[in-house]
């Protein structure tokens, strides 16, 4: 749809010709119907009273803001790190308020850093409001291991809502996983009481969501009664990221189910449940929670009714990052070295020949062993050495740098990833 529209400010009149606005434009924040009325009436002017309001409306709907509380790393890909350059790339607007500022993740031998308390949420959170630059479509949280910073979140989540009651809160309550809590157990109560009530959508693996409800899932039957337990919390969007359910294609796969509540035109809900079969890897990777919220809250965005669409293009934005992933720190540091060595191997062959017809016997055989030994002892050989000593061999892992999220690589498949895994909606 094209339009014209002509506003007249206290000293300036802004003309702006013929630009055009999609469905996605319309689709997110306030002021929604104020602009449709504008468009539909194509007005020539819009009264100095209105101007300012109209026209920061409208900006904001050339956006969608995301406000995201997570921890942060300088090296490596967690929390705000992993979250916000594949939201970016999906065209969304993210702040980033900092929960945590590490040197690397904790999988590493050694970390350094600092915490931020509830007190410096708020200051930071303060800062933001007495600019009035504090509306945003979404919040998207993650871990935390401190109850007055998890309730601090609560009432920023509760006033941003009033502002905007069309915001979507998207939330990873991170408890623990395979039966064991990895956080304070003073924080289930808050997560139970009062983050998941206030929650849009929530990404709980099966032991989070059975801690939550209170429910063990034994069968899929379970899975769908613990996410209507879930939804009746409060969420419309649950997705249990990880089960122990037997898969259909085997144990080399786990399950992961989903389920979506939708307000119909008649006022009635309808519910979407869906069902997906991942591949299992056999590597631990730090960040790929941050990445799934990020993703599914981006995808639920394109396809607000569509839980299925959503989920296969979440979980295979995360296929193709893990695999990229994994086929770096197994191959691509070794295909590296062996690209030098080749090189150095030229460079010596060719000096050996160029001594074996300049010197004598006794100071070739010299020369020869000195070519041999600094070639075999040289730095890039003895690199490559460790470098293979390292991965190759039964039982031998990647280290924690190796398997940092490639990122940036993956770009092109964050954008438009190809679907390599389709959900089965069921229909229990």
């Amino acid at each position: 749809m094209s339009v014209s529209v002509w506003v007249l400010c206290p000293s300036v009149l802004w003309l702006d010709s013929d630009f055009t606005l999609t469905e996605n434009t319309l689709d997110c924040g306030l002021g929604i119907a104020a602009l449709r009325a504008a468009l539909n009436t194509k007005p020539a002017f819009v009264l100095r009273g209105l101007c300012s309001v109209f026209y920061s409306n409208f900006m904001h709907e050339m956006e969608c803001r995301v406000l995201s509380i997570q921890s942060h790393v300088v090296r490596g890909y967690v929390g705000n790190k992993s979250a916000s350059f594949p939201l970016q790339v999906l065209g969304f607007e993210v702040d980033s308020i900092n929960s945590v500022q590490f040197s690397n993740h904790t999988g590493y031998s050694h970390w350094k850093g600092q915490v931020l308390t509830a007190d410096e949420l708020h200051v930071l959170y303060e800062g933001i409001k007495l600019n009035n630059v504090h509306h945003y479509d979404y919040v998207l949280t993650g871990y935390t291991r401190d109850t007055s910073f998890l309730e601090m979140v609560v009432d920023i989540v509760q006033e941003l809502k009033r502002a905007n009651p069309n915001l979507v809160y998207v939330c990873d309550p991170v408890l623990g996983d395979h039966g064991s809590m990895y956080v304070p157990e003073n924080l289930h109560p808050v997560y139970k009481n009062k983050v998941v009530p206030v929650a849009d959508i929530i990404t709980p693996n099966q032991f989070e969501a059975e801690l939550l409800t209170g429910k063990n899932i034994s069968t899929e039957k379970d899975a769908v009664e613990v996410m209507d337990l879930l939804h009746k919390m409060g969420p419309d969007t649950v997705v249990i990221t990880s089960s122990d359910l037997p898969s259909r294609l085997g144990d080399r796969f786990l399950v992961s189910l989903g389920s979506q509540r939708t307000l119909m035109p008649d006022g009635t809900k309808s519910t979407q449940r869906v069902r997906m079969e991942i591949p299992k890897v056999d590597a631990v990777f730090v960040g790929t929670g941050d990445l799934f919220a990020a993703m599914l809250l981006a995808w639920t965005h394109h396809y607000p009714n569509d839980l299925k669409t959503a989920c296969e293009k979440t979980f295979s934005v995360m296929h193709h990052v893990i695999k990229r992933t994994i086929s770096y720190a197994h191959g691509k540091t070794i295909k590296h070295h062996f690209t030098h060595s080749k090189k150095c191997l030229f460079v010596h062959v060719l000096v050996f020949k160029i001594l074996e017809r300049s010197f004598a016997p006794s100071v070739f055989v010299f020369l020869f062993l000195w070519v041999i030994l600094s070639l075999l002892f040289s730095p890039l050989h003895l690199s490559l050495f460790f470098s293979l000593s390292e991965l190759a061999g039964p039982g031998r892992k990647p280290s924690p740098p190796q398997l940092e999220l490639r990122m940036v690589q993956s770009k092109a498949d964050i954008e438009d990833p190809a679907i390599v895994m389709e959900a089965t909606v069921l229909t229990l």
